[in-house]
């Protein structure tokens, strides 16, 4: 039998059979993604999908590697993978929605929508909490690899309420995977509708994103993929279970890179959102002192070296590692999802850069 590594890598040619319908126009750069996918990602990976959309329509999307190895049961473009923190700009569509209908005050303390949220000494705002400004702190200890099931957004919030502030409101860029969960609260309190219901209602239903879900460990999602660590030899085992109910909001839910592409494309163009909402989005936040930071709301906010306005946003999870992103001048929105804790996702800037590239010269 072969090792799990040389298997993985194995499909990228067991697999090239069945290779999904490209546009013409991009075959060839699609080729060559392909090629850096199978040489560069498939051996370090159980299971991936990647997916890139041009001017809102998706170009190339295929899948490589195994959702289930002892199963051997193939990674497919309908997989479902977890995204973490890539379920934080999906999060900032809610308020941008609630901000647009004028339910949402994105500068009003929090405990307008969560009165059970304790008094931090200094106003803490939806602005603030969206921008990783407010000061609340981020995972600690064993908190990432929590197994405990919470019955409530608002419930979950108790792992982190009642502990002092990393810094005053306002003053330091303090990335806050908790913070976002409290945007969840805020969405529920705003809306008087729960978090989960509202996402699916407004955000994932509207945008035609059909394979993207809360990971709730008693639902059976057919779809899902199996989580996996990589050992110090390099043997992909079994992530240990986990219970993400405490932060659907700040890296909790599942999606396909299909979907992530569709959500990204929305983005570029008012009509989903109005003009200057997506520039609330894209806009890079600033401390009380006026320093820049790299972040608007629930967005890193970048310039690529093509110099491009690109926003985009990565996810860490057990079991999962994804990166995302919108070039806002290509039109160019690509997104890889994985099964693996800490996957090493570098050659991806390659692929990103050609279809970049390709874009321009289109």
């Amino acid at each position: 039998m072969l090792p799990l590594i040389a298997l993985v890598q194995a499909t990228c040619v067991s697999q090239a059979a069945k290779l999904p319908s490209v546009d013409p126009r991009w075959a060839a750069v699609a080729a060559r993604a392909r090629a850096i996918a199978c040489e560069k990602l498939s051996p370090n990976i159980p299971g991936f999908a990647l997916a890139v959309a041009v001017d809102g329509k998706i170009v190339w999307s295929e899948a490589f590697g195994y959702a289930d190895l002892e199963a051997k049961r193939p990674a497919t473009p309908e997989t479902q993978f977890r995204i973490g923190s890539v379920s934080k700009p999906l999060t900032a569509d809610a308020v941008a929605q609630l901000y647009e209908a004028g339910k949402l005050d994105l500068d009003a303390p929090v405990q307008r929508y969560v009165p059970t949220f304790p008094q931090k000494g200094a106003p803490i705002t939806t602005r603030l909490l969206g921008g990783h400004l407010a000061g609340i702190r981020h995972y600690k200890g064993a908190e990432f690899t929590l197994n405990q099931h919470f019955a409530s957004v608002t419930a979950g919030l108790a792992i982190f309420k009642d502990d002092s502030l990393v810094a005053p409101p306002g003053t330091r860029f303090s990335y806050s995977s908790y913070g976002f969960n409290l945007i969840g609260a805020v969405v529920e309190g705003a809306a008087r509708e729960q978090f989960l219901t509202y996402m699916s209602r407004h955000v994932f239903k509207p945008l035609g994103m059909t394979h993207t879900a809360p990971d709730k460990n008693d639902s059976l999602i057919p779809d899902r993929t199996r989580f996996y660590d990589r050992t110090d030899s390099g043997q992909f085992v079994l992530s240990p279970t986990v219970d993400n109910s405490y932060k659907w909001a700040g890296g909790g839910f599942l999606s396909t890179a299909e979907d992530l592409v569709k959500f990204g494309s929305a983005h570029l163009s008012p009509g989903y959102l109005k003009a200057a909402t997506l520039e609330l989005l894209f806009t890079p936040q600033h401390t009380t002192s006026g320093e820049a930071t790299p972040y608007g709301i629930g967005w890193f906010i970048a310039t690529d070296t093509l110099g491009h306005r690109y926003a985009y946003h990565g996810g860490g999870s057990v079991g999962g590692t994804t990166a995302f992103g919108v070039d806002r001048d290509s039109r160019v929105v690509i997104a890889l999802v994985t099964n693996l804790t800490d996957a090493r996702l570098a050659p991806l800037q390659e692929i990103r850069l050609a279809f970049d590239s390709a874009a321009t010269r289109h």
